[in-house]
């Protein structure tokens, strides 16, 4: 990658947030706790799932990845902006914000397959009992999980090929805290018309098919509830996608806003925020939600605390 000077472009500066000289420590405390609590919970759900019998089933098969998932793209833009915090050089290095951007866009997109499956899933288990071990078989789970993946490499080697592909004249500094596609096309002096097509096609694609797949899920689960008679039946047969759906929620919320406020009069800071906390919270959330609102995971760990004590 050149400049249009011709002088080759070998590192980027991550500005970080407003302020963040000033107020650094408390960032950095609150920020570390946020990212040990996502590590603990992660690769707790993770372990926890491979040593309980009791959840080797399709929905915790999912769950284990989606703790993986969640644990990656985090992983991938955290650490550094804690590092930013507490170091006067904030570069980071060409082949560094590479793969950022490509280890970031490939699990985030694949977090929302993964969710989709999970409400396939939920809806099989719910509509068609009777089935459901033929249809959730462990071919089935193994497919849909592999084209999880598929689709968020796809995703993250096509656009972050195109992107790095550009010239970059205007500046190297990057007005955010990890490389995001939108401020790196912001320096670029090459016309980025198609780069910004590209970025919007396959976010509004993955955005859209897989929100679809979970509303359509949605529908015929509420549907297959509200069918069922006793009142003590339909709460059984909702809470066990009252995690997910609360997980769901959250998660395309905070898509939504993102990209609906692109390129409105919201300000560059608030934008850092929403990927805060789609990038660092929403990682950190997710395995409270399953332990905290899931009769499985909890049965399971007070049978891990019994063996323990």
């Amino acid at each position: 990658m050149k400049q249009e000077s011709g002088t080759d472009v070998t590192e980027f500066i991550l500005l970080g947030f407003a302020g963040q000289n000033k107020f650094w420590h408390i960032l950095f405390i609150i920020f570390l706790v946020i990212y040990v609590t996502s590590l603990m919970g992660n690769i707790g759900m993770i372990i926890l799932i491979k040593i309980d019998s009791g959840l080797h089933t399709p929905m915790y098969f999912f769950l284990q990845h989606l703790a993986f998932v969640d644990l990656c793209y985090t992983s991938a833009i955290t650490p550094k902006m804690l590092q930013n915090f507490i170091r006067t050089d904030k570069s980071i290095s060409f082949v560094g914000c590479l793969m950022q951007l490509l280890v970031y866009g490939a699990f985030a997109t694949s977090d929302c397959y993964i969710l989709a499956a999970m409400a396939v899933d939920r809806y099989v288990a719910i509509c068609n009992p009777l089935r459901y071990p033929v249809v959730m078989s462990q071919r089935v789970c193994f497919q849909l999980l592999l084209g999880s993946y598929f689709m968020g490499f796809l995703n993250g080697c096509v656009n972050t090929s195109f992107i790095f592909s550009l010239n970059f004249c205007k500046s190297n500094t990057i007005n955010h805290f990890f490389c995001d596609e939108p401020p790196i096309l912001a320096l670029s002096c090459s016309n980025v018309d198609f780069n910004i097509l590209l970025l919007a096609a396959f976010v509004g694609f993955n955005l859209s098919v897989t929100l679809l797949v979970v509303i359509f899920s949605y529908i015929y689960i509420l549907a297959a509830i509200l069918k069922i008679s006793s009142l003590a039946g339909r709460k059984k047969a909702f809470s066990t996608c009252v995690s997910h759906l609360t997980a769901v929620t959250i998660f395309y919320a905070t898509f939504s806003y993102m990209y609906l406020h692109h390129g409105t009069s919201e300000t560059q800071e608030q934008e850092k925020a929403a990927s805060v906390f789609y990038g660092i919270m929403i990682p950190m959330i997710n395995p409270l939600i399953y332990s905290l609102r899931n009769q499985d995971v909890q049965e399971a760990l007070k049978g891990i605390k019994k063996k323990c004590c």
